[in-house]
């Protein structure tokens, strides 16, 4: 069942993912049109940010494919969604947002029809966007089944000179597909100062122990409502089962006439229940040993959290925008099945990484990722800029993207490491990809130049095709990067999608095991453990 899936995750939901057959979604959609999204790298300190990918650029403006999705939601079975979204448009016109509205309604609604009864969804946004995305979520599936409004502390609050409160917070919607949605409460361990302060009798085995209400919030409860111990209320429970448990030492009446309380023994409580407000989750930063250079990623802890909140081992989650895969790594460590999808070659090659890394014997499907030559081929052919992308993803080198597309600098991805023992500035390797039939000399020589242009240690050129004699001849003159550690490497390298697939060829240069400025190794994952919460 494990299964990662390259595409739009609106076409993966219709072709392939079943009714009813998802337990638990869960979903970081991007949700601010005026940023870039599906980041995956960031670029060092005095180096321009131009490895963004904005896979989803037609969806955040108005225009063919926002009028053809909203046509769909206009035509589809779901008459609240197609009136609410003929509101929103009324209201906001054909903007940027409306667009983006558009596309979330649209897979929203099919992630509900993926959904099983008992199953959950949980979407991660900003306020941004957050007020909109409710009313679309309300829509879709029905408000009576809106359960929480999750608020996570991702990150200190920093002070602007600005005239807004910092925002240092995200929000995650909770909702239901029925009332029979599984759901597990979640503790953390007890304050020592809140037992110190409330639990303060001790019994005589030891046990300590606080004293607990067992009146009835519900005051119209006639069948609940009797005289125990000289005092008439309406209680939790039946006479028979107080009288029960007074037999047994659980209740205690301070003096004659006095209300009747229950014995709460600290050994017997869970934890302190978690609320809506998750300020308990680090967010990650360089520090961190889990941060693996991902600007987007999420700690695995807020993960496992709603996984183990709303589902049981065994149970498929569904990740449709996987990003960096925080969610599909989180339910492989808690036993459970997973789906995941994304809609550049780019987040699923590095995807795969991050799992074959952190978990040595697993095993998964990929659909719609080139497997072999053949399918390398295919992908050129069909779309030049994913096939760049995807081959910049064989050497871990970030896709370049600082102009629109068709804008050929020469550059199509790049490295950046660092191999001098005491810091020093980030170094740089260009990457140019070639899908053609033909390669030349010329190409390296062209290389050779944009290196120069670009000041940096080295360039790699991967191709298709097989490289001629003149151009390896080409490379070679080019000489060596001697780096400051004391090795050398080839200034130019000529790498072949072949070879980079079945693994008999490598880009070589400093700062690769230990990854530097580029991904880093996520750990090797033991198997499922419980986090320090407790859950009922």
């Amino acid at each position: 069942m494990n299964r990662l899936y390259f595409g739009d995750n609106l076409d993966i939901l219709r072709e392939h993912i079943a009714d009813e057959s998802v337990d638990l979604i869960y979903l970081d959609p991007p949700f601010n049109s005026k940023r870039d999204y599906n980041i995956l790298f960031k670029s060092p300190k005095g180096h321009q940010s131009d490895a963004q990918i904005t896979a989803f650029e037609d969806s955040w403006h108005w225009g063919e494919q926002a009028q053809r999705e909203y046509t769909e939601i206009l035509r589809q079975g779901n008459t609240n969604v197609s009136e609410m979204i003929r509101a929103i448009r009324h209201f906001l016109g054909e903007n940027d947002m409306m667009a983006y509205l558009t596309m979330m309604a649209n897979r929203l609604l099919e992630l509900h029809r993926v959904l099983k009864p008992t199953g959950s969804l949980y979407l991660h946004c900003d306020p941004t966007a957050s007020h909109y995305l409710k009313i679309v979520l309300d829509g879709v599936f029905g408000n009576e089944n809106f359960r929480n409004e999750i608020s996570w502390l991702r990150s200190q609050p920093k002070s602007h000179t600005t005239s807004n409160f910092p925002n240092c917070r995200d929000i995650i919607f909770r909702y239901a597909k029925t009332d029979n949605a599984k759901f597990f409460k979640v503790y953390t361990e007890h304050d020592p100062e809140y037992v110190e302060n409330f639990y303060r009798f001790t019994n005589e085995d030891g046990r300590k122990y606080r004293l607990g209400d067992l009146t009835n919030p519900n005051k119209n409860r006639p069948n609940l409502t009797y005289e125990f111990l000289g005092v008439t209320r309406v209680w939790r429970w039946t006479k028979e089962r107080m009288q029960k448990a007074y037999d047994n030492g659980l209740i205690v009446q301070s003096k004659p006439g006095a209300v009747p309380q229950l014995k709460r023994f600290l050994d017997e409580m869970h934890g302190q229940p978690i609320s809506d407000n998750w300020d308990d989750i680090e967010h990650l930063h360089g520090s961190n040993v889990e941060t693996l250079g991902y600007p987007t990623q999420k700690p695995l802890s807020l993960l496992e959290r709603i996984i183990k909140s709303s589902s049981e081992e065994g149970d498929i989650v569904l990740d449709p925008f996987c990003g960096c895969g925080t969610a599909v790594h989180a339910a492989q460590k808690l036993n459970r099945q997973w789906i995941g999808i994304d809609i550049t070659h780019l987040a699923i090659s590095l995807i795969e990484k991050r799992l074959r890394d952190a978990f040595p014997d697993i095993t998964f499907e990929v659909h719609g990722t080139p497997k072999d030559l053949d399918g390398a081929r295919d992908l050129a052919v069909r779309d030049k800029y994913q096939f760049q992308w995807w081959a910049c993803s064989l050497v871990n080198a970030q896709p370049y993207q600082g102009k629109k597309k068709g804008a050929d600098s020469g550059i199509d991805g790049l490295i950046y490491f660092q191999d001098e023992k005491n810091g020093g500035h980030a170094k740089k390797i260009v990457v140019s990809v070639k899908g053609g039939e033909n390669v030349s000399v010329s190409m390296v020589r062209d290389l050779v130049g944009v290196v120069e242009r670009e000041g940096a240690e080295m360039g790699l050129f991967i191709t298709l095709s097989e490289p001629t004699r003149p151009m390896r001849e080409e490379a070679v003159g080019t000489g060596y990067y001697e780096s400051p550690i004391g090795k050398s490497f080839p200034k130019v390298q000529l790498l072949t999608i072949a070879g980079l697939l079945n693994g008999t060829e490598e880009a070589v240069y400093p700062d690769l095991e230990r990854g530097g400025l580029t991904f880093k190794k996520a750990k090797v994952e033991k198997k499922a453990t419980t986090q320090k919460n407790f859950f009922e």
